[in-house]
């Protein structure tokens, strides 16, 4: 069941979206060669507390820590670790916030010292992806609307839009129904309502878009090898157009 939010709630799941979003900002400019994720990690869980709020992936299933970090091949779910970033390097930090209750998911790809074109082109078509998707969010269109924006467009480049991994509804938990692809025929899948709200989240790799498990049981890396960027918003759907809640 899609439940619908008022705007009483969408408001309270913006403000848990503007702290994720500062998390974001200071993050950017924590990002180096040197710094280990562990320690991005804490900074986060410590800002969220420091702010009344709590890291809502901490605990779930048994996940051990307030974000997720995704190196280079990794698609998502990645442990945060003492490994020093290194020149070169591309990082995704993954984070949902609980605000009173409320929550807001937003993922970012950041580059690490001087990255190679290669690179560098990934992360900007798999931001601009995520882009054309939230276009496409508006009430009367479908999820399939969305999701095939994203992958047209992504495709377009060459690159895999990862299909195990998908956008998802949020509110006061951190998955609800629909489930948003990130591939598919435009048309199809639930019709977008006022009051949805959900995040859009596309994972792109310079190969297939096939993944593999390390042994951990969260941690998902390209099946070739290649890299993986993601970005991802939470939207709400409002009559005036799609409002991304975890706007930087």
């Amino acid at each position: 069941m899609i439940i619908l939010k008022t705007r009483e709630q969408i408001e309270q799941m913006h403000k848990a979206g503007k702290l994720l979003a500062a998390i974001h900002r200071e993050i950017a400019g924590m990002i180096r060669p040197g710094i280990t994720t562990s320690a991005i990690d804490r900074f986060a869980e410590q800002y969220m507390l420091k702010h009344g709020a709590t890291p809502e992936q901490k605990g779930y299933n048994g996940y051990q820590f307030a974000t997720c970090a995704s190196v280079n091949d990794v698609i998502c779910h990645g442990f945060p670790s003492d490994r020093p970033l290194e020149d070169g390097d591309i990082v995704t930090i993954d984070m949902v916030v609980n605000l009173n209750g409320w929550l807001a998911d937003s993922a970012w790809s950041y580059a690490v010292g001087n990255v190679k074109p290669e690179a560098q082109q990934l992360m900007d078509v798999t931001k601009e992806s995520m882009y054309k998707g939230i276009e496409q969010a508006v009430i009367g269109n479908r999820i399939g609307d969305v999701a095939h924006a994203i992958q047209t467009y992504a495709e377009g480049f060459g690159y895999g839009v990862v299909k195990e991994f998908v956008g998802h509804g949020i509110g006061q938990e951190m998955h609800e129904e629909p489930q948003v692809p990130h591939y598919g025929p435009a048309g199809k899948g639930p019709r977008l309502k006022e009051g949805m709200v959900f995040t859009i989240e596309p994972m792109l790799n310079t190969g297939t878009w096939q993944s593999k498990l390390d042994a951990d049981g969260w941690t998902a890396r390209t099946k070739d090898g290649g890299l993986s960027a993601q970005y991802e918003h939470t939207i709400a759907i409002l009559p005036e157009g799609p409002l991304i809640l975890t706007q930087q």
